[in-house]
């Protein structure tokens, strides 16, 4: 099958059968694309998540175009990204033309409130993935329990903080521990 037609189906899949956003797709798009069609490294895919996570736009949109692009340049993104965003993009469409009261239908509801379930299932797993697969230095994880004591301290003292500083604080913090041990090695060579 030519690479545009697979990365578009694959990602038609993906879109199609995922439910919950983009951090929902990540542990989906690891699968598929890191450990069963072996067209990103999974360094590649962390690498695309934190760049996703940073720049504007969905993360599963971000990741899609990242692969699409790898694989089959500007048509590869530009399939990916389509085959990502057309199925929910027709399903919502659909809905909203033909069924007003959609969530207001009892099963429908109850539907949904199972996916809910499934959703955080799904972002806890990509997240375990990750840290599994994370290097272990000490600066890193102490990164990674600092991060999280705040984002849950925050969460349960109801603080508005955006994800977003605390993103940035992180990436300070280890630049300056970068900085620093640049600084040593180049001490220690002179």
């Amino acid at each position: 099958m030519p690479i545009l037609i697979e990365l578009f189906l694959t990602f038609a899949k993906i879109g199609l059968f995922t439910f919950g956003g983009g951090y929902a797709m990540l542990s989906i798009i690891e699968n598929i694309c890191v450990e069963k069609k072996n067209w990103i490294t999974h360094d590649e895919m962390m690498n695309v998540t934190v760049i996703a996570e940073s720049t504007p736009g969905p993360i599963a949109i971000n990741c899609a175009t990242f692969v699409g692009y790898k694989k089959g340049k500007v048509p590869g993104a530009v399939l990916a990204t389509l085959g990502v965003v057309l199925p929910s993009f027709i399903i919502i469409f659909a809905i909203s033309m033909f069924l007003e009261g959609f969530l207001e239908i009892t099963w429908i509801a109850h539907a949904f409130q199972g996916i809910k379930i499934a959703v955080g299932i799904l972002i806890l797993d990509a997240a375990l993935k990750m840290i599994k697969k994370m290097q272990k230095r000490p600066l890193q994880v102490g990164i990674l329990i600092v991060t999280f004591a705040v984002l849950m301290l925050v969460n349960v003292l109801k603080i508005h903080v955006s994800s977003i500083l605390v993103m940035l604080a992180s990436a300070l913090v280890s630049l300056a521990f970068f900085q620093i041990d640049k600084f040593r090695r180049k001490e220690g060579q002179v």
